[in-house]
């Protein structure tokens, strides 16, 4: 596991899912931060995303995870942040290559656009997957320039 503090968070369309992403790493004995919401009401997915964008920029949790019904909302609110790389993920070659090659810091995912099952096997690919550098490094630092 390359990240140690981890928080999760997502909007009404992904609260489901979300508990069970943060039940499996619960499970898995993998610390989680959850940063809401407590229920499937209506709630605007940027408020969450920023939650936890700031709580990565105070250095509070290394890694983070959100979710909404397609991703595209959370991904696109989380990298207005300086210093967050929000990947949206849906396939196993997209998650790895945001790792390897964007140094992803968060992973958004779309409870409406994959099944659980397959969300939480994007989540195991982003946090077992390291940035390679190299080339990718000088990429990286072009992003918030």
């Amino acid at each position: 596991m390359i990240f140690t503090k981890i928080c999760i968070a997502s909007d009404h369309a992904g609260y489901d899912l979300k508990e069970k992403i943060k039940g499996y790493l619960i499970n898995k004995s993998i610390p989680v931060i959850d940063l809401g919401p407590k229920s499937t009401i209506s709630v605007d997915y940027p408020d969450y995303a920023k939650k936890l964008a700031k709580r990565l920029l105070l250095k509070k949790s290394d890694s983070g995870i959100l979710i909404c019904g397609s991703g595209t909302g959370m991904a696109i609110t989380a990298n207005k942040f300086k210093g967050i790389r929000a990947a949206q993920c849906y396939s196993k070659k997209s998650t790895i290559l945001s790792r390897q090659h964007n140094n992803a810091n968060v992973i958004c995912v779309g409870s409406r656009m994959i099944k659980n099952k397959e969300a939480i096997s994007l989540i195991n690919y982003f946090f077992k997957t390291k940035f390679e550098g190299g080339r990718h490094q000088k990429r990286v630092n072009k992003i918030n320039k």
